[in-house]
C-alpha cells in the first residue's frame, strides 16, 4: 500500500483490467461512439485488448477523442510557447481554468504533438462521483483532490498531495497540470490563490520557499477561448455571490457542465505556455523574508503571465464595448462579429435582467480590464 493510493491514476498494470471493466458500459460507448463514428462496437473492443498502460490508452483513444471534440465543436486550436520547453523536463503547469474538462485535454493533446512530457492532472473528487467516470480519470493519469474533508483531514490530504505532485515532478519526470485557483474562474478574472501554492509549499522541507518553486519549473499556462460553451451555466453562482447568497449545486450540475464543456461550441481556443519561472524568484527570495509575502509575490508573477499572455478574441472585446457603452474596440471585431454574439447571449440569457445581463457580459469583458491594467 503507498500512501498516495487514495489519490494517484491507475498504475499500468491496473490499466487493462480497468479498461475491461469499463469496455461495455453504456458511457464508453458512447464515447467510442463519438470518438470513432465510423466504426462498429467490435473494432474498439478489440482495440482495447492491446491497451496496457495510460500512455497507451491516450495516444489511442482520447488524443482521437480530443480531436474529434475540436472538430465537431470549435474553429481550431493554436498555440504559443511550446517550442521554448524542453522534451525531456518535467515542468508544473498553473493554468488558468475554464473548463472541467477540456483545459487538461487540450494541454496534454498540445504536448503529445510537441513531443513534451504529458501530465497527471488534479480534479476535485466531487466531479468523479459516478463509478465509470472515476474509472476514467484515472485510466487519464488524474489523481484526485479530496474536497469536503474535515479542516485535520484536509490538511493531511493536502500534505500528501504535495508530496505526490514533488515526487511526480521530480523523481517520475512527470508533468503536472494544476488549476491557479480551486474551481474555475467564472467571472473572467484570472488570479492564483494563495492556497493552491502553500499547499504545493508543503513539500519543501528544508529548502528555502523561492528555491523550492524554481524547483518544480513551474510555467504559467493562459487558455482562452473564444466562446466559454459553459457561460450560461456559471450565471446562477455567480449572482447568488452577487447577492451574498449560498450557493447549492444540482445534483447533476458538473456532470451537465462537464457535458456541456465538451460539447458546446467554443469557435477558436488558444494555448500559451509562459517562460519557465527563474530569475523572478531570485528576485522574489532576496527582496522578502516574509513567506507570505513571497507567496504573494509568487502569485503575482504567475497572474502577470497569464493575464500578459491572455488571447482576446472578438467576443472580450465586444462585450466591453456594450458593458460600458462604448465604441473603445470597435477596431477589434466587425459588426457581423458584434451582432451574433448579441445574438447568443439574447438566446442563452433573460436579456431584460440587468444585473445578469451585466454578469455575463463581464465574464468576457474582464480580460480585457485585466490586460489593460497590467499593460498600464
Amino acid at each position: 500500500m503507498s500512501k498516495f493510493d487514495d489519490i494517484r491514476p491507475f498504475y499500468d498494470d491496473e490499466v487493462n483490467d480497468a479498461l475491461k471493466s469499463v469496455a461495455k458500459h453504456p458511457m464508453m460507448k458512447a464515447l467510442m461512439r463519438f470518438t470513432f463514428p465510423d466504426q462498429d462496437e467490435e473494432f474498439w473492443l478489440g482495440q482495447f485488448k492491446d491497451i496496457h498502460s495510460i500512455s497507451d490508452f491516450q495516444h489511442h483513444f482520447i488524443a482521437y477523442t480530443v480531436r474529434q471534440i475540436l472538430k465537431q465543436s470549435s474553429e481550431g486550436l493554436s498555440t504559443s510557447g511550446f517550442e521554448d520547453l524542453d522534451k525531456d523536463t518535467a515542468y508544473l503547469f498553473v493554468s488558468s481554468h475554464r473548463d472541467i474538462v477540456l483545459d487538461t485535454s487540450l494541454l496534454n493533446l498540445v504536448l503529445l504533438d510537441e513531443g513534451l512530457v504529458m501530465t497527471s492532472s488534479a480534479i476535485g473528487d466531487n466531479l468523479v462521483q459516478k463509478s465509470f467516470l472515476h474509472i476514467l480519470a484515472k485510466l487519464n493519469r488524474n489523481f484526485l483532490v479530496q474536497r469536503g474533508l474535515p479542516i485535520r483531514e484536509q490538511l493531511n490530504s493536502s500534505k500528501i498531495m504535495s508530496e505526490y505532485i514533488y515526487e511526480l515532478l521530480t523523481k517520475e519526470n512527470r508533468s503536472v497540470w494544476i488549476a491557479q485557483r480551486e474551481g474555475r474562474t467564472k467571472d473572467g478574472n484570472d488570479a492564483t490563490q494563495q492556497g493552491v501554492l502553500k499547499m504545493l509549499a508543503m513539500a519543501a522541507g528544508e529548502q528555502s520557499l523561492t528555491d523550492f518553486f524554481k524547483s518544480l519549473k513551474i510555467v504559467p499556462l493562459s487558455i482562452s477561448y473564444e466562446y466559454d460553451p459553459t457561460d450560461v451555466l456559471k450565471m446562477p453562482q455567480l449572482m447568488a455571490k452577487s447577492r451574498n447568497e449560498v450557493y447549492i449545486k444540482d445534483k447533476d450540475e458538473d456532470f451537465t457542465t462537464m457535458l456541456s464543456g465538451v460539447l458546446g461550441q467554443k469557435k477558436r481556443i488558444h494555448l500559451h505556455a509562459g517562460k519557465v519561472l527563474g530569475t523572478e524568484l531570485d528576485e522574489i527570495g532576496s527582496e522578502f523574508d516574509n513567506k507570505n509575502k513571497q507567496l504573494q509575490a509568487i502569485a503575482q508573477v504567475i497572474d502577470d503571465s497569464i493575464i500578459r499572455n491572455y488571447k482576446l478574441w472578438p467576443t472580450n472585446f465586444i462585450a466591453y464595448d456594450l458593458l460600458h457603452k462604448t465604441n473603445q474596440y470597435s477596431g477589434c471585431y466587425t459588426e457581423n462579429e458584434k451582432m451574433l454574439f448579441e445574438r447568443r447571449m439574447e438566446m442563452r440569457i433573460d436579456i431584460s435582467d440587468a444585473e445578469l445581463k451585466q454578469s455575463f457580459l463581464a465574464m468576457y469583458a474582464n480580460p480585457v480590464i485585466n490586460k489593460d491594467k497590467y499593460n498600464k
